[in-house]
């Protein structure tokens, strides 16, 4: 695999990171402005008790939003990227018990949802779409040095690699390996 230039791979890392907020922002709003619509979702999936339906169809969007705000900031973006990943899995679980059980729902994924007439679903798409939702989050995971980032601003040395976060200690006039010289 070629190597990238930090500022080729800090950027591109900075559009995943977007893109991923973009997605969760987008998609939690949606949830959000009609939280009946978003119940009727929850409930179609048949996998909770009736009693716990409205605190998920609540949360959920919540969640979303809030993974969609940190990531936007740049905040906890290894973190991030592994909750993200995590929601990522147990949705896309919950879609493909849907399928496997023949369940005619479509996700809800990005507001609507519920029951849909037998053969209209489109669990495959979803299911590769969520795979490609989850790409930037696994990178991120892997390398979540991005720019414009609150994380970048509160790290103590900008020239730290992220599996190198703390440079060995160098002896007076030695160069680091980040190209600084020892103090």
């Amino acid at each position: 695999m070629p190597h990238l230039s930090r500022p080729l791979a800090d950027g591109l890392c900075t559009v995943a990171r977007l893109g991923l907020a973009a997605v969760f922002l987008v998609s939690g709003a949606l949830k959000a402005v009609d939280p009946a619509q978003t119940r009727i979702a929850v409930s179609a999936y048949q996998l909770l008790p009736s009693g716990l339906v409205g605190p998920v169809a609540t949360g959920l969007p919540l969640v979303e939003l809030a993974l969609g705000t940190l990531l936007l900031v740049g905040a906890f973006t290894r973190w991030v990227a592994l909750a993200s990943m995590l929601l990522l899995l147990l949705l896309m679980t919950a879609v493909a018990q849907s399928w496997a059980r023949g369940l005619s729902i479509d996700c809800g994924c990005f507001g609507g949802g519920g029951a849909v007439a037998k053969g209209s679903t489109h669990y495959p798409q979803e299911l590769a779409r969520d795979i490609g939702i989850m790409l930037p989050a696994l990178w991120l995971l892997v390398r979540p040095r991005t720019v414009l980032s609150v994380d970048g601003w509160l790290r103590a040395d900008p020239g730290a690699r992220d599996s190198d976060e703390v440079n060995p200690v160098a002896e007076p006039g030695h160069v680091n390996p980040a190209g600084n010289p020892a103090e």
